[in-house]
């Protein structure tokens, strides 16, 4: 007998089976509102117009499979015994019953308010006796009875479909083909396991299902790093020096964006490179959760065009913080690609919502409006962020860095002249000051209504509570011997080819590929960084594969994929990176052991 799924694959087997309900592929993404309702029905969830706008903002274009699953953790089914909490409130006479009257009362006056088409439409399917009352402990056993039977039929529809079946995740319900085992055995079983089909073997089942897998096990020392830490060249303090800001946001599908920029070196030099976060000084008391954030630069040279450009090199090393690069760079111009794993930064709870948001505006004795001492410290801390060479003054370019962030336009000169006329400006640039009285006539101009601002501050990367937890500034700094470098910023990217391909460059030129077992064409690349550890699936096969992870017998590690089982679909002759993982804590030893499965 088969052991039985872990919980987790059983919640992704749920997942799965409701998403591919309607969708044809887990690579299909969630592109309306509409869609995240019925999807979300088939889950067997009922989500309120509150659930959907939470999820679905006004930013929102699209989520994944990913964003998916997690959204149905925090959305649990409705019990039967809240729905009827909730109707005995209704219930004025305490017999069990609900007339329309008081239903359409309920319903039209108070929390998500209904339609009375609405009303009616619900009673004509309640009253099932049809004497114009509401039986409501039949209604809410059909109700929760209903959504039981959309995630079973999700369920059986996954097991009826052939192709579906093949892509489900840690599904028992198929055998893997009778590959010879070409590589050793893995030292674990997968928890994935698979029914006998008619084809018996005398091998035990684990075995079986590990003629498709590969494990991958790879064991880090809290101390292995320390002795391969790059030095600070001697004399760095006479080098010549550049420096630029940055900053990774969060977005809403989940993707991380930052600036990129060009390096531009006159002639063949040494060079230190390095990349960290930022400290922000105007909150020193404030715990920077953002200062534990991996950062790696990606350094490309420039081709005539982006697709000609190579990977030239990448900071591997780490010094606390900091991440190293030191070599020697030809004469020419060369792209900086910032880069972190989502392994620390990731979409945080929705709960912080819910909470009480911190005051940003006040009113004076006189009845004038002005900026929380609060606001004024994030306000602070951003104009740091967004004063991207660090003279405490912004430029035009620098300020359209936060209105494109913030508003998705840009100030013209026109505007940037009256802004000059307005408020406090220096060499044609924005001053701090300039930036509160900027901030300050948009609360102005609302009467003090706060929208505006949180919009802003949202986009920043903050919560209601004013804390950066969606975004993680940071400074790139280049020292060269022989020549004074130049950084320009040159766009805002979210995983842009570019980066995608210095990425899986810096995986599979470090590392080599492994056979998948029965799958000739079909190979994992991971690379162990000194800090980080990154796989990388290639599928050179003319047909998408579906490779089944698990993580569960990790120790001490954190995935970008913030889950311990999952599937990753790879089209036909792509490569796609599978996750990045990293310590949670770096003091103690960590154990990297996955398991890959094809899913034939």
């Amino acid at each position: 007998m088969s052991p039985r799924p872990s919980e987790e694959e059983a919640f992704y087997t749920q997942c799965r089976a409701a998403y591919l309900t309607v969708f044809r592929s887990s690579l299909t993404n969630i592109t309306s509102k509409q869609q995240l309702c019925r999807v979300l029905q088939q889950a067997g969830r009922n989500p309120s117009y509150a659930t959907l706008n939470k999820y679905w903002t006004p930013t929102t274009s699209k989520l994944n499979f990913d964003d998916f699953c997690e959204i149905l953790k925090c959305e649990k089914i409705t019990e039967e015994s809240e729905l009827m909490r909730a109707f005995k409130k209704m219930d004025v006479n305490s017999d069990g019953y609900i007339t329309h009257s008081e239903l359409e009362k309920a319903l039209t006056t108070s929390g998500e308010k209904m339609t009375i088409e609405e009303v009616n439409a619900i009673f004509s399917v309640a009253d099932i006796n049809k004497d114009g009352k509401l039986d409501y402990a039949e209604f809410c056993r059909m109700f929760v009875s209903t959504a039981e039977q959309c995630q079973i039929a999700a369920l059986e529809r996954l097991e009826a479909d052939a192709k579906l079946k093949r892509q489900n995740f840690g599904s028992q319900s198929y055998s893997p083909p009778k590959a010879p085992a070409t590589h050793p055995q893995p030292t674990e079983a997968s928890d994935t396991t698979f029914k006998k089909d008619s084809r018996s073997s005398s091998r035990p089942s684990s075995a079986r299902s590990r003629r498709s897998s590969l494990s991958n096990s790879i064991s880090v020392t809290s101390n292995s790093t320390k002795a391969s830490k790059i030095s600070e060249p001697s004399g760095l303090q006479d080098w010549h020096h550049s420096s630029m800001k940055g900053c990774f946001f969060l977005e809403d599908d989940g993707s991380i964006s930052s600036l990129q920029y060009q390096l531009h070196v006159t002639q063949t030099t040494k060079v230190y490179l390095t990349i960290q976060p930022l400290s922000l000084s105007h909150r020193p008391d404030s715990s920077a959760s953002w200062m534990t954030v991996d950062t790696v630069l990606f350094v490309m040279s420039a081709g005539e065009t982006k697709e000609d450009a190579t990977l030239v090199c990448f900071t591997e090393s780490k010094d606390k913080e900091k991440y190293v690069w030191k070599g020697e760079l030809n004469s020419g111009t060369y792209y900086l690609l910032p880069f972190t794993s989502g392994c620390r930064l990731k979409k945080r709870s929705k709960k912080s919502l819910s909470i009480k948001p911190v005051e940003l505006v006040v009113r004076t004795d006189t009845g004038e409006i002005d900026l929380t001492g609060e606001l004024r410290c994030v306000l602070s801390d951003i104009f740091e962020v967004v004063d991207l060479d660090g003279n405490g003054l912004l430029s035009l370019e620098e300020y359209n860095f936060f209105e494109l962030r913030t508003s998705g336009e840009k100030c013209d000169k026109d505007a940037w002249a009256i802004c000059k006329e307005n408020f406090d400006m220096r060499k044609n640039q924005l001053t701090l000051q300039g930036f509160m009285e900027l901030n300050l006539m948009e609360a102005t101009e609302k009467d003090g209504d706060p929208a505006d601002l949180w919009v802003t501050l949202e986009a920043m990367g903050y919560n209601h509570l004013l804390e950066l937890v969606e975004a993680c500034p940071f400074r790139i700094d280049v020292h060269c011997e022989d020549t004074q470098a130049s950084i320009q910023p040159v766009s805002m990217d979210s995983g842009g080819k570019l980066l995608n391909q210095a990425l899986q460059k810096s995986i599979t030129a470090r590392t080599g590929a492994k056979a998948l077992r029965g799958q000739d064409n079909v190979f994992i690349y991971t690379y162990r960084g000194e800090h980080r550890i990154s796989s990388l699936i290639a599928n050179k096969t003319n047909q998408k594969v579906t490779v089944h992870i698990n993580n569960e017998q990790n120790r001490n590690c954190s995935s970008s994929r913030s889950m311990s089982v999952f599937a990753v679909e790879v089209p036909a002759r792509t490569k796609m990176i599978c996750q990045h993982v990293l310590p949670i804590n770096e003091k103690h030893d960590w154990t990297y052991n996955c398991v890959e499965t094809v899913l034939p």
